[in-house]
């Protein structure tokens, strides 16, 4: 089916960007229910599968609220109020949902799936109490899941509007939207959605347009229509494919980011390829355990890692900064011993 959104010159005014931590929540978390292994996303859900069993959160109210397939409940998805909100601002928007705004969106979800789970009957029934316990079940799997990757997702979703903000200012808002995606195609006067169940209008969609890009939405864009919020278009963002590839920096100890950090501190910033703890990156390097530790306090306190508590375990994590000061140096020759 097709979808089409009329717009005004005042809906193309208000069009708009926005990078939102919870349009990564919702999707990654159905693409680890899937069972599958996205060939894109592999080394991401054989990390995280383990850690959402050991804390049951693959079996919780969030679980129930992202089905493998079909609809999403809308106020999972609060319109950002600007185009960098953190989690913790989205967060705070879910938990003061009106109580009426969860029923309808559960009926709706009901109606969609032919039941609601153990979890979602009990949060019909009481909304006030446990739409809290929602929140702090999104709260640990952004920790778990979300939180260690965040420096590089984040990278990948900034490129994306750069290179949406200069097809913007070189060719126009009509060459951007029929670039979004291969299912999206703009006409001059409204934007065309292919494979949507719904139709569009703007008396159910509200003013302007909110475009999001995404690492975990695909194949196909997300939209949410909850007026007076403009609708959100959330599509798959370019440079997924080197989301999860392993930089190119030396483990050697040697180049300029050893001479500056010192061997132990450069090469654990290297093993962080992906999120470890202090006893496997001690595994790893062959360093101690205490040195290691030592280590990674100085790393996080100059801001170049992120510590994320999953269960019993603290995992380390690059921060975007880390980021590009590894993809600054990586191609500096090691120095001669």
């Amino acid at each position: 089916m097709r979808a089409e959104l009329a717009f005004s010159v005042g809906d193309l005014a208000r069009m708009r960007f926005a990078v939102s931590p919870m349009w990564e929540v919702g999707p990654s978390m159905r693409l680890l229910r899937s069972g599958h292994d996205h060939p894109v996303h592999r080394a991401w859900t054989a990390q995280v599968r383990p850690r959402l069993a050991a804390t049951g959160l693959d079996r919780g109210r969030l679980a129930e609220l992202v089905p493998p397939s079909g609809y999403v409940p809308d106020f999972l998805n609060p319109a950002p109020a600007g185009p960098f909100p953190t989690f913790e601002e989205e967060l705070a928007a879910i938990r003061v949902t009106p109580a009426a705004r969860v029923r309808g969106e559960l009926d709706r979800l009901r109606a969609d799936q032919g039941r609601l789970g153990p979890g979602l009957s009990g949060l019909y029934d009481d909304v006030p109490r446990l739409l809290e316990r929602v929140a702090e079940e999104i709260e640990a799997y952004w920790t778990v899941a979300l939180a260690p990757y965040w420096g590089r997702i984040r990278t990948v979703l900034d490129a994306d509007i750069f290179h949406r903000a200069r097809q913007v200012a070189e060719h126009g808002a009509g060459h951007l939207l029929g670039e979004l995606h291969s299912s999206v195609s703009w006409d001059e006067s409204s934007l065309r959605l292919d494979d949507r169940r719904a139709p569009l209008s703007r008396q159910s969609a509200g003013a302007g347009l909110l475009l999001i890009p995404s690492v975990f939405t695909g194949p196909v864009p997300f939209t949410r229509l909850a007026p007076p919020d403009p609708p959100q278009l959330a599509y798959p963002a370019r440079g997924i494919g080197a989301l999860w590839e392993s930089r190119p920096v030396h483990r050697g100890g040697g180049g300029a980011l050893a001479r500056v950090l010192g061997r132990s501190r450069s090469l654990l910033l290297a093993e962080l390829d992906s999120p470890a703890t202090t006893t496997e990156l001690a595994r790893r390097t062959e360093l101690s355990v205490a040195g290691v530790s030592q280590c990674l306090t100085a790393l996080r306190g100059a801001g170049l890692v992120s510590a994320h508590r999953a269960g019993r375990c603290v995992l380390y994590a690059r921060t975007s900064a880390a980021e590009a000061l590894l993809a600054a140096t990586s191609d500096d020759p090691p120095t001669a011993t």
